[in-house]
């Protein structure tokens, strides 16, 4: 029953929540939709933390994509080795992983010693930096330190398969009964941090800039310019 719970139950809860959290906020909360910019308070951090964050789960999500989404058969139609594919991932998905928690350190600390930036952070800003901070620390330790030290998991015959049963409504529970406990913990901390996303600033995630190439440039004036003005 654990089994059935965790790895059916649970992602299509997560995942529920997730949807309707979102439809909700977007329909009745959409001017919380933006997660507002700190940068007035404080921007030599966050100029260092932000884009390492942001950068590093680009990188992570693609790297995500091509473990999860991507069959194992598809590497090896292509002549990719078992080999060849963990080392990029290793390496690649290890550079990924550092990236986000340094980022996420910059910023939690960030969030800690500034007071403007500190007094202007709620619960749930605290609660979204620990939370992706955990997800990401596991699967960095996973990624640089498990795989290299203790075994070379491939998680693409388990958890890879699992992931995409999900997506057809046949989700296959039985293989994630011999996944390492680790990735276990980091899958479960991962969809728990996906129904998260409508009550925290992680909604804006969603919100993909499309116009802002094509936009106006924004000018501002400074103080100075205006006074010479006499305005």
């Amino acid at each position: 029953m654990a089994d059935i719970f965790w790895w059916v139950i649970f992602p299509y809860l997560t995942g529920t929540i997730m949807i309707v959290g979102l439809l909700y906020r977007y329909v009745f909360r959409q001017l919380t939709w933006a997660a507002p910019s700190t940068e007035f308070f404080e921007k030599k951090w966050l100029r260092i933390g932000s884009p390492l964050f942001h950068w590093g789960i680009v990188f992570a999500f693609i790297g995500h994509l091509m473990g999860m989404v991507v069959p194992m058969e598809f590497y090896q139609s292509l002549g990719i080795s078992d080999h060849l594919y963990h080392f990029g991932a290793i390496y690649g998905g290890g550079l990924a992983g550092l990236m986000v928690v340094a980022g996420l350190v910059i910023l939690l600390i960030r969030k800690m010693t500034i007071d403007p930036v500190r007094i202007k952070a709620g619960f749930a800003d605290f609660f979204t930096v620990l939370a992706l901070l955990f997800v990401a620390g596991t699967g960095t330790y996973m990624t640089l330190i498990y795989n290299t030290t203790v075994v070379e998991y491939e998680y693409r015959q388990t958890i890879g398969p699992w992931f995409r049963s999900i997506f057809i409504l046949q989700p296959r529970y039985d293989l994630m009964q011999s996944v390492p406990l680790l990735f276990k913990v980091h899958v479960i901390s991962a969809f728990a941090l996906f129904a998260s996303i409508p009550f925290t600033k992680l909604v804006h995630i969603f919100s993909f800039p499309i116009r802002y190439p094509a936009r106006a440039p924004q000018q501002y004036r400074s103080r100075s310019n205006y006074k010479r003005q006499g305005l």
